[in-house]
């Protein structure tokens, strides 16, 4: 069974082979931004979408599991918020065309994953096409998958930061938007090194998120252009 994939009336993204344009959208733009733990991504997304000049706002937050500190932070902003486990499906397949239906009901102009820690599908992808950003804390392609920062200080790197990238189906191969450099102080440990990323993360999102509404993009093969 296919998902329902609605979009939101007036969308202007158009499509042309092995390039994507995206223009300006009516501001503010629809977010929906899809979380697993903390939310702290979810939080710098809702204080800028309290400040005048940010041009998008948080319109649903999703999660993969409940009780979590980010529904929280939903809840207290008041966003309308929903849970769509993995568990409750016979598969991924049908987990994904559930998730993209309950984010499509609320036509985002961007998808924000937000220290979402699943891999989204080929459905989600197909609905949203060029529309999901992820963060990742590493300067990718440098150190990919689930312990970025771990990985960085195992390696001996000098420098690590954060990657804002659209969602693509491998796992952090997506074409980068932005990015930003930390560096690695002798004697970092993960904790220490991951806080000063968080620092720099949140701020990016933010900006980045701002530029791709403001400016639209384009995305040919691997470049993303603003403007």
């Amino acid at each position: 069974m296919a998902s329902l994939c609605l979009r939101r009336p007036g969308s202007r993204i158009g499509r042309r082979p092995r390039s994507i344009s995206v223009q300006e959208a009516a501001l503010p733009a629809r977010l929906v931004v899809l979380v697993s733990g903390a939310g702290s991504n979810l939080q710098a997304l809702l204080d800028a979408g309290d400040q005048p000049g940010f041009s998008a706002a948080v319109v649903a937050v999703g999660a993969d599991r409940p009780g979590i500190p980010a529904l929280d932070r939903s809840a207290s902003a008041g966003i309308p918020s929903f849970v769509v486990p993995v568990a409750d499906f016979d598969d991924r397949a049908a987990w994904d065309r559930a998730l993209t239906d309950a984010v499509s009901a609320y036509r985002p102009d961007l998808v924000v994953l937000a220290g979402f820690m699943k891999i989204v599908g080929t459905e989600f992808l197909r609905c949203f096409p060029a529309q999901v950003v992820n963060t990742h804390p590493a300067l990718l392609p440098a150190f990919p998958g689930a312990h970025p920062v771990r990985d960085t200080l195992a390696y001996g790197a000098k420098v690590s930061g954060v990657t804002v990238h659209l969602v693509d189906a491998g796992v952090d191969t997506g074409p980068v938007i932005a990015q930003a450099t930390v560096d690695v102080r002798p004697g970092d440990t993960e904790q220490a090194l991951h806080e000063r990323i968080k620092r720099v993360e949140r701020a990016l999102l933010v900006d980045t998120v701002d530029r791709m509404v403001r400016l639209g993009y384009s995305v040919n093969g691997r470049e993303v252009v603003l403007g």
